[in-house]
């Protein structure tokens, strides 16, 4: 039913948002109304505080996922555009936009493309290195698995390795847990976790050219103490500090994870890391002694 609803929207949120615009068009009347369209809104730049963020939304899911070890591979293709708008850029631009239809009313709705990929672009492809650098740097507590795994250009081998890597491992956890008197909890997260990916992956598997001509304007009508307080201009971010605040908020204010306990965190994650590798190395003896066995 729902793909019936949303017709050739993605998804849901995209067919609301939709649905917002076309009241605002034909129910607004005479109203000073102004539309600001963000593209993935992900955690903070600057305000209130450098990465802050409350929930696991979009991207999030996946630094989250990964950072913990659970997420191993994303459906993804590297080359396109991540069109990402930290939280407090859309909306210092609409309060800036709120002031110019409030004083320079227009008969027409204004509508402000707020996304970062013409004035300043990250691909995919940068983010899956500068994520994977960022969660290693400042890893989450009580990691699963030592952090890793890749993005999948081909959605038949992302469901392969969504299956190995993320529900197998998860029903044997949950089958230990239950084993020993524990709560099984796996299981749940990873459906979850693939629900979230599928909600992204459309965004994440396709790019868009958005015209920012009338964002540009705005802010150059801004005297330089506005632009500074109320700052949507993406061009300064740095991209490599941004994503290292992303994780350190998503673990502090998503996970409630303290500052102070990074390197309990990174002594768990580097034990993780031997681990894994003596796990690999164990597993490559075996497959060779079979190999040998079957073949010589």
């Amino acid at each position: 039913m729902t793909a019936q609803i949303i017709g050739d929207k993605p998804n849901t949120y995209a067919f609301t948002k939709a649905l917002g615009e076309s009241a605002l068009v034909t129910e607004g009347g005479c109203l000073p109304i102004v539309v600001i369209r963000p593209s993935i809104v992900v955690a903070a730049w600057r305000e209130p505080l450098p990465g802050w963020l409350e929930n696991l939304n979009g991207p999030t899911g996946i630094v989250a996922g990964a950072g913990k070890g659970v997420l191993r591979t994303v459906y993804c293709k590297r080359e396109k555009i991540a069109d990402l708008v930290p939280v407090d850029i859309p909306i210092n631009l609409a309060i800036a936009a709120a002031w110019k239809i409030a004083s320079q009313p227009s008969n027409a709705i204004p509508v402000y493309n707020c996304t970062s990929g013409s004035i300043n672009p990250i691909r995919w492809g940068q983010l899956e290195t500068m994520g994977m650098a960022s969660i290693r740097k400042y890893p989450m507590e009580n990691v699963v698995w030592y952090p890793g795994g890749s993005y999948k250009e081909s959605a038949t081998i992302n469901k392969i390795c969504q299956v190995t890597l993320h529900s197998l491992p998860a029903y044997l956890m949950d089958t230990m847990a239950y084993m020993m008197g524990k709560k099984p909890v796996m299981i749940r997260v990873v459906e979850k976790m693939h629900k979230a990916q599928k909600a992204i992956e459309y965004f994440a598997t396709n790019e868009w050219a958005w015209s920012t001509d009338n964002v540009e304007k705005l802010n150059m009508e801004l005297t330089e103490v506005d632009r500074q307080t109320f700052n949507f201009d993406l061009s300064a971010l740095s991209w490599p500090d941004f994503i290292d605040d992303y994780v350190k908020g998503t673990r502090q204010f998503v996970f409630k994870e303290d500052l102070a306990t990074l390197d309990q965190a990174r002594r768990h994650s580097d034990k993780m890391f031997w681990i894994e590798k003596c796990l690999q190395i164990l597993l490559f003896i075996v497959f060779g002694k079979l190999f040998t066995w079957l073949f010589c």
